[in-house]
């Protein structure tokens, strides 16, 4: 067979280029950073830039691009000539020209571990909101030098410092780059060890963390992740936490992770426990999504979505985990990892998407749905952290009932670990399955087919009985019929945020964004809503006055049963001796205590 042979454009270079950043913040309160990208030992006749549209672990294109500005670019102190060919794509005329400098400012003050944060206190970003890729040269070692606008600013990131150069860093290749997060500023810096690595913790912004405790629990998570895994696959890792006006969340980094958590949210153990089951999430994500990969994530495509149905597993696995975790590092105790979960399941078993919307479309649609809320999105989606949080779970119980607590769902990740994780090979659902099923000694194709890629409710029971348990759905004694929607008071009007699909406010004809008036010719208003209609029984009917795109409207309500609103995991009645020996073997304790 001949070998094709590859005509190379003429316009491409002939050398591989070196690139180089320059990150500077002069003039921190106007919230830009001048960013400025040096390329040398170019020989092509156009140098094509992109902007990443988002960053890996954020599955939204979030247009990075929209705040940059003032682009150009010069070469011997003349100006280049430029175009911009799409929204996240320039072109520069090149031609004879060996090194350049691109030079532009990008706009920087939204607060989240997802973008850019640039103040008087502090600067952070995340270089794929910041630094452009040559898309022929993706894979070629990139240099970045930070200039603080302060002296006593100091830096932090995962990337290695450049040796005999201030402030310079470097990155294997552009993957990397976007990997990396920095952090600018007078934040507080404390340094641990874990199983003979070299960890950092820096915490930007003030409140009432105590360092001490959440290093000792860090360590206890590390070490209960890492022998999971059978160890760290690194040298060197930082825990970065920025501590916030509200709002939590976190964006796992191969090396790091940055962290973002309400700034008095630490001395409250609840609060404090949710905290800790951030930094298990995000850290467990360092197996699992940042190596461990779905194929359709194998290789980042910056310039547009890319798709797949196993995000269930890459997160909603690992926000099983983040409530595991905890558990075994001692933490909290098994009574609360299973309060935990009641919790979770309360949220899932309220929410009528999850009869629409399968877990493994759920995945696939991230870019278009979870993250762009609307009135009607808890009637036609779900989310797959807390659906696949869930089916992990009972995927978990129905390994160790087959296996006699022998394997559980740590014996998946370790399988998938091997054989796709290590050598960072990306896997398709198909071979996920296989996985599972070969730990579990079982065919699950009815359980995927039902419940992964399908919207059958999740048998919590069937799976529970085999440990003892059973799931409980509470109804308050002095809840009011049920209505089905919700209002709130929103500039001197009672907004009505949601109707549930079915429910007797939706059958009458009530919608999201109309204004509620009156119950029975009576004002009400959002905070009353529940009262009010507890003067009332299931089956009653009540005139609704709204106002639907400002025509005044009574309609005709019948009130439905109240509906569950809790559930909690709770001891089966009189389990017998198998029952009380997978409980214990499973969570360490007895049945009987569960219920002391």
């Amino acid at each position: 067979m001949t070998e094709a042979t590859t005509v190379r454009p003429s316009n491409l270079p002939r050398t591989t280029p070196k690139i180089h950043f320059q990150v500077a913040m002069p003039q921190p309160s106007s919230h830009l950073f001048e960013v400025s990208l040096q390329v040398s030992e170019w020989s092509g006749s156009v140098l094509d830039l992109k902007l990443p549209v988002w960053t890996p672990g954020s599955y939204l294109v979030r247009e990075y691009a929209k705040n940059l500005q003032d682009f150009s670019v010069q070469s011997a102190n003349k100006n280049l000539p430029w175009r911009k060919l799409a929204k996240n794509h320039w072109q520069v005329g090149t031609n004879g020209v060996s090194e350049l400098t691109v030079s532009y400012r990008v706009f920087a003050n939204e607060l989240s571990v997802r973008t850019n944060h640039l103040d008087s206190s502090h600067g952070y970003f995340n270089p794929a909101a910041l630094c452009f890729y040559i898309p022929e040269f993706t894979e070629q070692p990139i240099t970045i030098t930070i200039v603080p606008p302060q002296a006593d600013w100091r830096i932090a990131t995962p990337l290695p410092a450049v040796s005999g150069m201030e402030n310079t860093f470097e990155a294997a290749d552009f993957d990397i780059l976007v990997d990396s997060p920095v952090e600018i500023g007078k934040h507080e810096f404390y340094q641990f060890e874990a199983l003979g690595k070299s960890h950092e913790l820096v915490i930007w912004g003030k409140g009432n963390p105590e360092p001490e405790r959440i290093i000792e629990d860090t360590k206890k998570i590390i070490q209960v992740e890492a022998e999971i895994f059978g160890g760290l696959p690194y040298e060197r890792y930082l825990f970065l936490l920025h501590l916030s006006p509200s709002g939590g969340g976190g964006l796992e980094h191969k090396y790091a992770c940055s962290l973002i958590y309400p700034r008095f949210n630490f001395r409250k153990q609840d609060k404090y426990e949710s905290f800790m089951q951030l930094v298990a999430h995000e850290f467990f994500h360092l197996w699992n999504v940042k190596r461990l990969r779905p194929k359709g994530l194998e290789k980042f495509d910056y310039d547009r979505e890319n798709y797949t149905s196993s995000l269930w597993f890459s997160e909603g696995t690992t926000s099983y985990y983040d409530l595991q975790i905890p558990m075994r590092a001692g933490i909290y105790d098994a009574k609360t990892f299973l309060q935990n979960l009641g919790k979770e399941i309360t949220l899932l078993q309220t929410k009528p998407g999850r009869k629409v919307q399968p877990v493994s479309e759920s995945s696939f649609d991230a870019w278009i749905k979870l993250y762009r809320r609307d009135a009607n999105s808890d009637n036609c989606q779900i989310s797959y952290y807390l659906k696949g949080q869930l089916i992990s779970f009972l995927l978990d119980l129905l390994i160790r009932e087959r296996q006699g607590n022998e394997r559980s769902l740590d014996d998946v990740m370790r399988y998938m670990w091997e054989n796709f994780g290590k050598a960072e090979i990306g896997f398709t659902p198909e071979q996920l399955q296989s996985a599972i099923e070969f730990v579990a000694g079982k065919d699950l194709s009815d359980f995927f087919a039902s419940y992964i890629d399908g919207v059958e409710e999740l048998p919590f029971d069937e799976y529970l009985a085999p440990f003892g348990l059973r799931l409980q759905a509470d109804i308050d004694e002095d809840q009011p019929p049920y209505i089905g929607l919700k209002a709130k008071a929103q500039n001197g009007k009672q907004k009505i945020e949601f109707v549930e699909i079915g429910s007797p406010a939706q059958l009458a004809g009530v919608s999201a964004d109309d204004e509620l008036l009156a119950i029975d010719g009576i004002r009400v208003n959002a905070d009353q809503l529940n009262d009010r209609l507890k003067d009332y029984q299931p089956g009653d009917t009540i005139e609704l006055s709204i106002f639907h795109q400002d025509e005044l409207q009574t309609l005709l309500v019948t009130l439905a049963d109240p509906q569950p609103t809790n559930y909690k995991i709770v001891a089966a009645e009189n389990p017998d001796r198998t029952q009380e020996e997978n409980f214990q073997n499973w969570l360490g304790i007895s049945l009987t205590n569960l219920t002391n």
